[in-house]
């Protein structure tokens, strides 16, 4: 499992997780966001641009 916490959310994968690979986003303890990193698509949930941006750097970085 990996947790990171950053922009007030909390973003965490699971390895071994069913495929495709995604993000579970969290705030204030509820998931508000299922994200799909392989299409780059809601699975559940709604997502704001700082959520995509906050996604997108930690990509880049390698953590996702």
């Amino acid at each position: 499992m990996g947790k990171i916490r950053r922009g007030g959310y909390i973003f965490i994968t699971w390895l071994g997780d069913h495929e495709p690979k995604h993000v579970h986003v969290f705030k204030g303890g509820v998931e508000i966001l299922k994200w799909d990193l392989e299409n780059g698509l809601v699975m559940r949930g709604k997502f704001n641009r700082k959520v995509i941006q906050i996604i997108e750097q930690l990509v880049v970085e390698g953590v996702l």
